[in-house]
C-alpha cells in the first residue's frame, strides 16, 4: 500500500515538474519574442515595431538578417510545442488509467524529455544566430533580459543569486572577473 502511494506521489511530482518546465519554457520564449505576429518592419519611416527589436535598437540590416531565422524558429518551436503537449496529455491519460503500466509511463516521460531537449536546442540555436547578428552591446542587453525573465519566481535566480543580488549585470557575480 505504501509503495503504491509512493509511486503515485513520484508520478504526480514528475507530472507537475514537466508542467512547470513547460510553463517556464513558454514564458521564456514568449518573453524573449513577445509579439510573434508583430515582429517585422513597419513601412513608412523605417521604424522597427517589434518590441524585442525596438528594445535592442536593431538596424534595418540586422532586422532583415534576423527575421527569416525567427520565422523558421517560430514554425519549428510551435510544432515541437504541440507535439510535446500531446505527449503530456498522453502521460496524464496513462497515469489516470485503471491499469497503470509503469513501463509505458517511463517511456512517455522519456519522449517528453526528448521533446524538451529538442526545444532547448532550438532556443539555443536561435540565440546563437541572434548573437552573430547583434553588436556586443545588443548582446549584453539581450542576455540581461533573458536573465531577468528566466527565474523560477520573480527575479532571475539563474546563478544562485539571492533576490538582492539578482539585479547584478553579467560579470558582477561571485567568481566573475572584474
Amino acid at each position: 500500500m505504501v509503495k503504491k502511494y509512493a509511486f503515485l506521489l513520484i508520478v504526480l511530482s514528475v507530472a507537475l515538474n514537466i508542467g512547470f518546465a513547460g510553463v517556464w519554457a513558454a514564458q521564456t520564449v514568449g518573453g524573449h519574442w513577445p509579439a510573434w505576429e508583430g515582429c517585422g518592419h513597419k513601412g513608412g519611416e523605417g521604424a522597427v515595431w517589434c518590441p524585442l527589436y525596438r528594445s535592442l535598437a536593431v538596424t534595418d540590416e540586422q532586422r532583415q538578417r534576423l527575421e527569416p531565422r525567427l520565422a523558421q524558429f517560430r514554425q519549428a518551436s510551435q510544432a515541437l510545442c504541440q507535439e510535446t503537449q500531446r505527449k503530456r496529455a498522453e502521460l496524464i491519460d496513462l497515469v489516470a488509467s485503471a491499469g497503470t503500466d509503469r513501463t509505458e509511463i517511463a517511456t512517455k516521460q522519456e519522449e517528453i524529455l526528448a521533446g524538451q531537449r529538442r526545444m532547448q536546442e532550438l532556443v539555443i540555436e536561435q540565440l546563437l544566430t541572434e548573437k552573430e547578428v547583434l553588436t556586443a552591446e545588443q548582446q549584453k542587453e539581450l542576455f540581461d533580459m533573458i536573465r531577468r525573465h528566466s527565474g523560477c519566481m520573480g527575479p532571475a535566480l539563474m546563478r544562485g543569486d539571492s533576490t538582492e543580488s539578482s539585479h547584478m549585470s553579467a560579470g558582477d557575480g561571485p567568481g566573475d572577473a572584474k
